[in-house]
């Protein structure tokens, strides 16, 4: 059974904000990759994975409307009673996708009169298919907004307007002097869950002053990175980072292991490198900025870095 290959993703920018309306801006990521397999002898993690997709098949079954989408549920389960599962490079936890690919790659093998990639990708389409990766995504999460499972789908960079307003995104080149700036990967070592941390930000949104701070300072920070991003303004793009990378660290302490807000803090005061969550946070991978890759690998000697784009 030869299925295709689905990537993970990075959510460069608009984490939490895109909950409230901020930009945001979502790249595949080819480092990870994830594809759905049948083996003869499989081993614990294929028996892991076949087993969480006998319960996701199930789920599917309770989602199966006309009005949203509808799968070929007898195909399905009838793959994975063959012991299909699926084979992923992707780590779980670290907020670069993995349940996102995995969705993708059902929808795409399994979902009756799907929308394809080759189609002309309209806003009504793209929107449809985010609905449908949210419904189908909840499964893992709780609440999905079905962006990891649309870029994973499409592989292309997606561009956030507001919830309701979504594009395919052109993204500058990348630089070949790979001794000059880079976004980057910052392993935490710690496994992160989603869902506690996103049940302790909508805790936060209780407080007016959060809420203030979030629609004053991280959304507008945030939106600020994105055109610059996209617009190629460097010098503007990190300025505002590290306005956001401030922001976070003040406000957003328990989405950051407590062994990284010292190396947080250290970035901001010597402008070697800026930090931002990957994801939810609470562990996984935390992004990393620099205008001096070099720079930052001395300073943050002992820590693993993956380059994802090079300025």
């Amino acid at each position: 059974m030869k299925s295709p290959l689905f990537y993970s993703k990075i959510l460069l920018f608009g984490e939490y904000g895109i909950i409230k309306d901020s930009k945001g801006l979502s790249i595949p990521y080819n480092f990870y990759k994830g594809a759905l397999k049948v083996s003869e002898n499989p081993d614990e993690e294929a028996k892991n994975s076949n087993e969480s997709l006998r319960k996701f098949a199930s789920y599917l079954e309770e989602i199966n409307d006309e009005r949203i989408v509808t799968f070929d549920l007898e195909r399905l389960t009838a793959d994975v009673e063959n012991g299909m599962y699926f084979d992923s490079s992707i780590p779980q936890g670290y907020g670069v996708g993995s349940s996102g690919a995995l969705v993708a790659a059902i929808y795409d093998k399994y979902a009756d009169n799907k929308i394809t990639v080759l189609e002309n990708l309209t806003r009504e389409k793209l929107l449809t298919l985010k609905k449908i990766f949210g419904a189908m995504e909840s499964f893992f999460h709780g609440n999905s907004s079905g962006l990891d499972p649309l870029n994973s789908y499409l592989s292309l960079p997606i561009l956030i307007h507001s919830k309701d307003n979504i594009e395919p995104a052109g993204i500058p080149s990348q630089s070949v002097d790979h001794k000059k700036g880079a976004v980057f990967l910052l392993d935490s070592g710690i496994v992160g869950e989603t869902a506690p941390m996103v049940n302790i930000f909508m805790e936060k949104m209780r407080q007016e002053g959060f809420r203030n701070m979030l629609k004053n300072q991280f959304v507008k920070y945030t939106d600020a990175c994105v055109e610059d991003f996209l617009g190629g303004d460097i010098r503007s793009l990190f300025s505002n980072i590290k306005k956001l990378s401030n922001v976070v660290l003040d406000n957003f302490k328990p989405m950051i292991p407590k062994e990284f807000q010292t190396l947080w803090r250290n970035g901001i005061e010597t402008n070697d490198y800026y930090l931002k969550l990957c994801g939810s946070g609470g562990g996984g991978y935390i992004l990393g900025f620099t205008q001096d890759l070099e720079k930052a690998r001395k300073a943050l000697k002992g820590h693993k870095l993956e380059v994802v784009y090079n300025f």
